[in-house]
C-alpha cells in the first residue's frame, strides 16, 4: 500500500486496553499506522498508577506492554491530553480510526449520609496517592487511629493492607518518598472492612485474601456471627472454585482469628465484617466521627434486606472502594448512568444508536470497571475485529503524514514525550532506586517527569 492507502489510528490511552488494542490491531494484517496518545507523560496507566506498590507481580505486566511499544508496532505520544491539546475535530484531520481506552479512574459516588464529610476519601484517590500519580496531592491525612472501608473487592483489600502494613514493610517497594514519609506518620491502629453481603459474595480474589493474613504485626480479626449461608451462597460455592477458596479462607480464620482469641496479638488490626450496610456516616463540625450501618440479612438468593438493627462504629476516616468511574470525553456521546462511552461492542455510537464512522471503544470506558487486567485483550480482539470489518468505510483523514501530528503539537507547545523519554525516566527510576538498595522509586511531579523525559534541564 501507498501511504495515502495506509490506515491511519489514533488510541486515546496507553494503559494495558490501549496498548493491547494498538498490538492487536497491529497484527491484523491491515496496513496501518498506530499512535498511542497518553495525557500523563509516561505510559502503563493502571497498572503503573492502579496496582497497590507491593504487588510487583502484577506490575511485571509493564514488561509485555514495553514489549509492544517499543518494538515499533506503535508509536507513543504522552503528555498530550485529549480534550485540553487537541479534540476530535483535530483527531480528524490526522487520524482515519480514534479507539478511545481512557479507563475509569473516578469513584463510583456512594449515596449515603455524610458521605461528603471531612475524612470520607475515595478509594481511587487513596490509590492514586500512594501510587504517585502525578496529579494528585503530595500529602494525604492520616492522623485516624480507627478507619473504615467500604467494599469486598480487591481494591478495598488493597486499601485496607496499605493502611494497616507497617511502612518498612513496603519500602522494598517503588513507593515515592512522599508516600513513605505520609504512611511512616500514620497513627492507624484498626482498620474495620465492611460488606454489606455474606461471605460467599465477596469479590475478593483468593490469593489477595489469603495475603491479608500474612502482613507482619497485623492481625485479622473475623466475627463468627456474620458468617452466614442460604442456598444463593452455597450455590456460589459450589459453582466457583474462586468464591470455594474464598470461604475457606475465611471460614478457617473463624477457628483463630476471632474477635477476643488470645491468639490476637499484633499492633494493628484488621476487622472484617459481613451483613453490615452502610447507611452513614457520621459526623460534627463538618468531620467524620463514626459510621452507621444496618445488619442484614440473605435472602436466599445471594442478595440482602435490611433488619432494622443499626450499629454505630467508632471511626474517624472513611474509605468508599464501592468501584470506578468512567469519566464523560468531549465531542464523544458518552453513558451518564454506565460511565461509559456509548458504544455496541466497541463501535462508539450516536444517540439514535447508529455507529460513529471511525469511531472505537475498548477497555474500562468500553464496558465499565469490571474484570482483571487480562480480560482487556479479549475486549480489544472484539473491537479490533469491529474496526477490520469496517475499513472499507471508515472515512479518510486529509492529512496522512505520520510528522504532521507532531508538528501540530509542537505549534501549540504541548511537549510530547515519546518512547525514548519514557526509557529515560525508566533508567531515572531505577538509578533513584538502586542508591536505596530498591528496583526503583517513583518520580510522582509531573513536571519533573516532563523535563527527564525530554532531557531537559
Amino acid at each position: 500500500m501507498t501511504a495515502d492507502s495506509t490506515l491511519r489510528v489514533a488510541v486515546v490511552g496507553a494503559g494495558p486496553a490501549g496498548i493491547y488494542a494498538a498490538d492487536i490491531l497491529s497484527k491484523s494484517g491491515l496496513d496501518v499506522s498506530i499512535d498511542v496518545l497518553e495525557r500523563l507523560p509516561v505510559p502503563f496507566g493502571l497498572v503503573r498508577y492502579g496496582v497497590a506498590p507491593d504487588h510487583p507481580r502484577i506490575k511485571q505486566i509493564i514488561v509485555a506492554l514495553e514489549k509492544i511499544l517499543g518494538g515499533g508496532k506503535a508509536r507513543l505520544l504522552a503528555n498530550v491530553e485529549y480534550g485540553v491539546d487537541l479534540k476530535l475535530e483535530d483527531l480528524r484531520q490526522f487520524y482515519d480510526a480514534v479507539i478511545f481506552a481512557t479507563g475509569a479512574i473516578r469513584d463510583t459516588a456512594l449515596t449515603i449520609p455524610g458521605a461528603d464529610l471531612e475524612g470520607s476519601y475515595g478509594a481511587a484517590d487513596f490509590v492514586s496517592w500512594y501510587d504517585g500519580h502525578p496529579d494528585v496531592p503530595r500529602t494525604w491525612p492520616l492522623d485516624a487511629q480507627h478507619v473504615a472501608v467500604l467494599g469486598a473487592g480487591n481494591v478495598a483489600l488493597d486499601v485496607t493492607r496499605t493502611l494497616a502494613k507497617h511502612v518498612e514493610d513496603l519500602m522494598a517497594t517503588d513507593i515515592p518518598d512522599n508516600v513513605a514519609e505520609g504512611l511512616g506518620a500514620s497513627e492507624i491502629t484498626d482498620v474495620h472492612v465492611f460488606a454489606r453481603r455474606g461471605p460467599a459474595q465477596a469479590k475478593f480474589s483468593p490469593l489477595e485474601l489469603r495475603e491479608l493474613g500474612h502482613v507482619r504485626d497485623v492481625d485479622v480479626i473475623v466475627y463468627p456471627e456474620d458468617f452466614e449461608f442460604d442456598a444463593g451462597s452455597e450455590a456460589a460455592i459450589n459453582s466457583s472454585n474462586q468464591t470455594k477458596q474464598v470461604v475457606k479462607t475465611l471460614t478457617d480464620w473463624t477457628l483463630d482469628n476471632y474477635a477476643g482469641s488470645p491468639s490476637l496479638t499484633a499492633s494493628r488490626r484488621i476487622h472484617l465484617h459481613f451483613l453490615h450496610a452502610p447507611v452513614e456516616i457520621l459526623g460534627e463540625d463538618g468531620k467524620v466521627t463514626g459510621l452507621r450501618t444496618e445488619r442484614t440479612v440473605l435472602t436466599g438468593d445471594g442478595n440482602v434486606v435490611g433488619t432494622g438493627q443499626f450499629h454505630d462504629w467508632d471511626v474517624q476516616a472513611v474509605y468508599r472502594a464501592v468501584g470506578y468511574f468512567g469519566s464523560e470525553l468531549v465531542d464523544v456521546p458518552f453513558d451518564d448512568r454506565g460511565g461509559v462511552i456509548r458504544n455496541r461492542e466497541g463501535r462508539v455510537l450516536d444517540v439514535e444508536g447508529d455507529h460513529i464512522p471511525g469511531l472505537y471503544t475498548t477497555g474500562w470506558i468500553k464496558r465499565g470497571p469490571v474484570g482483571l487486567i487480562g480480560h482487556t485483550k479479549s475486549d480489544a480482539s472484539e473491537t479490533i475485529a469491529h474496526l477490520v470489518s469496517d475499513v472499507e468505510s471508515v472515512p479518510r483523514a486529509p492529512e496522512r503524514d505520520p510528522q504532521a501530528i507532531v508538528d501540530f503539537l509542537a505549534s501549540r507547545d504541548v511537549k510530547v514525550v515519546e518512547w525514548d523519554g519514557w526509557l529515560r525516566v525508566n533508567e531515572h527510576e531505577a538509578r533513584l532506586g538502586e542508591a536505596h538498595g530498591r528496583a526503583r522509586i517513583k518520580v510522582v511531579d509531573r513536571d519533573e517527569l516532563t523535563r527527564i523525559a525530554r532531557a531537559e534541564s
